[in-house]
């Protein structure tokens, strides 16, 4: 039996038009940002056959855990983030703390 884990899908498309890195948003150069997805609980299994389907029509999938465990900077105790939480949003970073 296997690990059920949140994951989530960025899906992107194809675009030679897009030169560079999207400062706010999510698109990268030559991938234009589609759509994320967000599952419940799943095996990892489940969602590499996902991933795979929407590859076969043409998106470029990235596949991540919805949550990470990174330590907390000023108590050093562990909890759980979103993978894309900015580096300023989060509590394990000094720029968290520093007003």
């Amino acid at each position: 039996m296997s690990k059920l884990t949140e994951y989530t899908l960025e899906i992107y498309k194809a675009d030679k038009r897009v030169k560079k890195a999207d400062r706010y948003g999510k698109s990268k150069p030559g991938l234009r940002f589609y759509q994320v997805m967000d599952f419940d609980p799943v095996t990892k299994d489940y969602i590499e056959t996902v991933a795979e389907q929407k590859r076969k029509l043409g998106f470029v999938v990235e596949v991540f855990e919805t949550f990470v465990t990174r330590k907390n900077m000023m108590s050093g105790k562990e909890y759980q983030e979103r993978y894309d939480t900015p580096y300023y949003c989060s509590p394990s970073s000094e720029t968290f703390w520093s007003a």
